[in-house]
């Protein structure tokens, strides 16, 4: 009979696991803090390659771009894409600095998905969207789109 400090107990088998855009470039996405069904938490950290002029300001297209990461995670399926975006930049991001994007989504039942996420650099929110996607059955590039 084995002893309780010999067992060996998984208390995180219940972790959700990233299953959608696997080889993406952490730099632009950021890296993963939290995941579970329907919700994700990433830490985006900008560079100085990002940025648009000599005070540092990074381009809002890096900024979605991380924003675009937590919403596939959150619904985190294989094949799901983005079909609409509404995105509002609240604060500037200057190079350097690091932005925590929480994603929530809703309609987890269905191909549809519903997704909120909110950019915070510190106590400042810089990000708010809603992205709506979709579940497909096929990787989209699979797809036969003609007959």
């Amino acid at each position: 009979m084995a002893k309780d400090k010999d067992m060996i107990v998984d208390y995180h088998s219940d972790r959700e696991v990233l299953k959608t855009h696997l080889k993406i470039d952490k730099t632009f996405s950021g890296d993963i803090l939290e995941l579970e069904k329907g919700r994700c938490k990433i830490s985006f950290t900008t560079t100085k390659e990002m940025s648009v002029d000599d005070l540092y300001l990074v381009h809002g297209g890096f900024t979605f771009g991380a924003a675009d990461f937590a919403a596939m995670a959150a619904v985190n399926e294989p094949n799901v894409v983005l079909a609409e975006a509404c995105a509002k930049f609240l604060a500037p991001v200057e190079a350097g600095k690091t932005v925590i994007f929480e994603a929530t989504a809703s309609h987890i039942s269905t191909r549809t998905r519903d997704v909120k996420v909110i950019g915070m650099m510190g106590e400042i929110k810089v990000f708010e969207g809603e992205f709506k996607t979709v579940v497909l059955e096929r990787h989209p590039l699979r797809l036969k789109l003609t007959d």
